[in-house]
């Protein structure tokens, strides 16, 4: 006989790939949410969660919770809810933040060098093993326990490693520039930080972070852009 632990990893199993090719965007930015909820629930050694404490905890509708759970082939029990530490396993497991992923990054300033010391990434399996700048003061010095090579050596370093992610985290005027060199290296998929929309070619991973864009979108919603714009009009 089966037990509910195996049998949920199982059907995980099943609906991993599956999932992957279906699951909407606005579902797989919600379950890291979800995560950070019942890790901390199972780091209290809590056996059960239901979809009512996880929405009451995250402002999202319980059906929503639910659907979102779904799609990973995880269905709770009536009056139990769900397992919380199978659940988080899960989540963890199909987000991809148990596997290591080595990552380079172009960019060793304020911003690159913050992104370099944050220990908070590799607990979400992103590794920063080397950091390229066209700088020469930086060239050759490190950022923890990060080396920082000329850019001029990305091709190599990559053909030695293999590492197939890179962030950018350059001036905005240079980002279209590095993301070619990146594609031109082997690189499969890019985490831009900078506001310039870069082009890559298809099949080429790109995600946009720009927290100036952040920035911009809380500034108006405190009414600052707009009433900026009243006094210009004036």
């Amino acid at each position: 006989m089966l037990t509910p632990q195996w049998a949920f990893r199982h059907s995980m199993n099943d609906a991993k790939h599956s999932a992957r090719d279906i699951l909407p965007e606005p579902t797989l930015r919600r379950l890291p949410w979800y995560l950070a909820y019942v890790k901390m629930l199972d780091s209290k050694h809590e056996e059960h969660v239901s979809s009512t404490q996880i929405a009451k905890k995250l402002n999202v509708d319980a059906s929503q919770i639910a659907k979102d759970l779904s799609f990973l082939n995880i269905k709770g029990k009536t009056r139990i809810g769900y397992e919380v530490h199978p659940l988080a396993k899960a989540l963890n497991d199909f987000l991809g933040f148990k596997h290591r992923h080595n990552a380079f990054l172009v960019g060793a300033g304020s911003l690159g060098s913050a992104l370099m010391r944050d220990l908070g990434l590799l607990q979400y399996g992103l590794n920063i093993v080397a950091g390229f700048d066209i700088n020469p003061s930086k060239i050759g010095s490190s950022v923890g326990d990060t080396p920082i090579y000329s850019i001029d050596e990305l091709g190599n370093r990559q053909r030695e490693t293999g590492v197939s992610i890179a962030i950018i985290a350059v001036p905005f005027e240079n980002a279209q520039q590095v993301a070619d060199i990146l594609v031109e290296c082997n690189i499969k998929a890019i985490w831009n930080f900078t506001p310039y929309r870069i082009k890559v070619p298809r099949g080429i991973v790109l995600q946009n972070t720009s927290i100036y864009a952040d920035l911009a979108l809380m500034y108006n919603r405190l009414g600052h852009g707009a009433n900026n714009l009243k006094d210009n009009i004036k």
